[in-house]
């Protein structure tokens, strides 16, 4: 897992989760601040291909992983297999 991009707002939990599950876990990442850079969820939709109802949406390396539920169970699965 080379490079977390987390898209979100200031304002979410969940968006908060995500970046300090990457901070615990050592992940380099990058936090997009929707708000800041004036995207909204219909841009994030061109980015992921489907609808985007909340965030955060994650990609990891370029691939869309989803939400932080996905991302979380994505973490737990791929860093288990690498140091399993």
């Amino acid at each position: 897992m080379n490079k977390v991009t987390i898209y979100g707002r200031m304002s979410c939990g969940f968006c908060t989760r995500a970046r300090r599950l990457c901070e615990v876990r050592g992940l380099p990442h990058e936090w997009v601040d929707m708000e800041e850079k004036g995207l909204t969820k219909e841009d994030l939709s061109k980015l992921t291909g489907s609808p985007v109802r909340t965030v955060p949406q994650i990609f990891v390396d370029g691939e869309h992983v989803g939400g932080f539920d996905e991302f979380a169970n994505y973490v737990e699965t791929h860093l288990d297999a690498q140091t399993g």
